[in-house]
């Protein structure tokens, strides 16, 4: 079958002939990729960053963030039959510390998990792909155009269920821990893949949200934000550290930058007893400056919370799904414009190097 590797630490990427993957075990599924997505990490894999090969091997099958359809099912199967679509989930526990053990690898304690497509096992860019049937998630036919969507939406799941659940935690007394959300002011901070579908999430949830991003308010993205009824703030306009002077404290803080002065400058925009999760990842090691008193006062005196937050569970994907099912109900074509480009498989170098300035999703095309 086709496939499309490459040589971690090196450029030296290849649509490849490979062995395709066959049943071994009766709890394996196995599935005809249709879409995979293009994403942050698929391009800094490409350009020689951070990437591992399985064990004893020298390349590595990139793509994570798959969709596809069920060819064929083991022996030991009975709630997944041929026809059926979903997608794969992309961590695999270390299977010796107690989040693993507890189907909880995004909570890893060891740290080693391995990622297919990322660390240590191949992923997804191929005709075909097999794997067990506990990392199998269901999608419903009518969103099958958007279920490729489900990982990076399950990024923005975890992100706000731990928020949640923590404020709930704190807030119990007096406010319903379901709900918390709802009226809440949240910034969303870098409005690209996951930032707006995080928008789509919080809005589901009731939250006011805005959108901040260094794009004209004219191109996709912020014209999205604005579909699902979020507002739109352009960093270029407003310095990060007059958010709150500008649009008022905020409850919540969704970071999807990976830009380290920025996400510490964000801290500023938080409100009494707010919560801010961030979900980017900086590259680099440039020093940065800050005024760690006042940040700190900031933090202790406002009875705020800094949380980090990476990868998702299983019920997070499920989340997910579910989120993505709803906001195709009540925002159809919102929703539907997040893929913005379809590439087929033969011109993957076109999704991993070249980007327009409205992209927000590109996926590559199998079938």
């Amino acid at each position: 079958m086709k496939a499309i590797s490459l040589v971690p630490g090196t450029t030296n990427i290849s649509l490849d002939e490979v062995a395709e993957p066959i049943i071994t075990r009766p709890d394996e599924i196995k599935m005809q990729v249709i879409r995979v997505g293009i994403c942050g990490t698929d391009r800094e894999e490409a350009s020689g960053g951070r990437a591992d090969p399985p064990a004893g091997k020298e390349e590595l099958i990139i793509g994570h963030e798959m969709f596809g359809q069920v060819i064929e099912v083991g022996a030991g199967i009975s709630s997944v039959k041929k026809g059926d679509y979903g997608v794969f989930t992309v961590r695999r526990g270390c299977g010796k510390c107690k989040a693993c053990t507890n189907n909880r690898s995004d909570m890893c304690f060891t740290g080693d998990y391995t990622e297919r497509g990322i660390k240590a096992a191949d992923g997804f860019q191929s005709q075909f792909v097999v794997d067990t049937e506990e990392y199998f998630i269901p999608v419903p036919e009518e969103i099958k155009e958007l279920g490729v969507l489900t990982e990076p939406m399950s990024v923005a799941s975890k992100a706000i269920d731990e928020a949640m659940i923590v404020q709930g935690a704190r807030f119990k007394d007096f406010e319903n821990p379901s709900e918390w959300f709802k009226g809440k002011k949240a910034l969303v901070a870098g409005i690209g893949a996951i930032g707006i579908l995080a928008a789509f999430a919080l809005r589901l949830r009731g939250a006011e949200v805005y959108g901040m991003d260094i794009v004209d308010r004219t191109t996709l993205r912020p014209q999205v934000l604005e579909q699902i009824g979020g507002k739109y703030v352009d960093g270029r306009e407003v310095q990060v550290t007059d958010l709150d002077d500008y649009l008022g404290d905020m409850d919540f803080v969704f970071e999807a930058v990976g830009y380290a002065e920025l996400q510490i400058e964000l801290i500023d925009a938080l409100g009494v007893n707010g919560i801010y999760v961030a979900t980017g990842i900086p590259a680099g090691n440039r020093p940065i400056t800050l005024d760690g008193a006042d940040l700190m006062r900031q933090l202790v005196l406002k009875n705020q919370i800094v949380l980090g937050s990476v990868n998702a569970s299983i019920d997070h994907y499920k989340m997910a799904v579910q989120d993505i099912h709803t906001c195709h109900k009540i925002w159809p074509e919102a929703i539907s414009r997040i893929i913005t480009e379809r590439v087929p498989y033969t011109d993957f170098d076109k999704a991993l190097h070249h980007h327009s300035v409205d992209e927000i999703k590109v996926v590559v095309e199998w079938t």
